[in-house]
């Protein structure tokens, strides 16, 4: 069992190349053989007709379990999959031992039409903090990484997010209309407006990702599922980018947020972003 800080850090300094390593094993293993080869009993519906999971979600996730928990014993995994399954298990990421949060396939959609936009998301946490993540595009062919205090990468070559373009639109991903109550959808309205172009979120992970590379303004999501956010989050701050909730604190991955929140390229885009969404802008 991991005891403190330092020693999860040590932990990292000699396990974060394994850590990668499991990652692309397993999306060599159990996603891109299934790429464009799914077979109609190999999709299913979890809670509606946009809600979708395949046999690759699942074997990539118990994949990844046993291969973390042997990297780091002790450690507990909390993955969409198996919380899915008992929804107790999500749990742990409220307790004291470190835990993987682990989405296999995040953009299953986009997996599941044959698109290239979907990626495998894993963080690193105890008691509630952040502390390393790895974002992983197969067919892309990009790994990005983070490590809280020593900055975020895109295949070894370090991220900053910069301030956004002056003058031009602010480009902000929000939450997919598919995914969203009517009450989330009236939340993010203030973002349609004059000097915002928004537009409908892919893959969770790969939308953090375009902010810290610069790519990406912000964004504007309704939802709290740590598996979708807290690769993402930890990887746009030490991008030197912010998040923020409605209440002016930063996303907590152990929920009772205050919803939408943003993730931005910088603090003063994160605050106009929450300015709208909260109609004080």
């Amino acid at each position: 069992m991991i005891e403190d800080t330092e020693t999860i850090d040590e932990f990292l300094a000699r396990h974060s190349a394994d850590v990668e390593e499991a990652v692309r094993a397993a999306a060599d293993a159990e996603i891109l053989p299934r790429f464009r080869q799914l077979a109609a009993h190999e999709i299913d519906q979890k809670n509606g007709p946009h809600d979708l999971v395949t046999d690759a979600d699942r074997k990539a996730e118990l994949y990844l379990t046993e291969a973390l928990c042997a990297l780091l014993p002790g450690s507990v995994v909390v993955g969409e999959e198996a919380v899915h399954a008992n929804p107790a298990s999500y749990e742990a990421i409220r307790g004291d031992a470190p835990v993987w949060i682990v989405d296999p396939v995040d953009g299953t959609r986009q997996f599941v039409h044959g698109e290239d936009g979907f990626c495998t998301l894993i963080a690193l946490a105890r008691h509630g903090v952040l502390l390393a993540s790895w974002t992983y595009a197969p067919v892309r062919g990009q790994l990005a990484t983070a490590i809280r205090g020593q900055g975020a990468f895109l295949d070894g070559e370090r991220l900053y997010a910069g301030p956004p373009t002056p003058g031009r639109d602010l480009q902000v991903a929000t939450s997919h209309p598919d995914y969203t109550t009517d009450e989330q959808k009236h939340a993010l309205l203030g973002l349609w407006t004059d000097g915002v172009a928004p537009r409908a979120c892919g893959s969770a992970g790969l939308e953090y990702l375009a902010v810290a590379r610069g790519e990406l303004d912000a964004t504007a999501f309704s939802w709290e599922a740590a598996w979708d956010h807290a690769a993402g989050l930890l990887l746009v701050e030490e991008a030197g980018g912010a998040h923020l909730t409605l209440t002016g604190e930063p996303f907590r991955i152990t929920g009772g947020n205050s919803l939408p929140f943003t993730a931005a390229r910088d603090a003063a885009t994160a605050r106009r972003v929450l300015g709208l969404l909260s109609g004080t802008a």
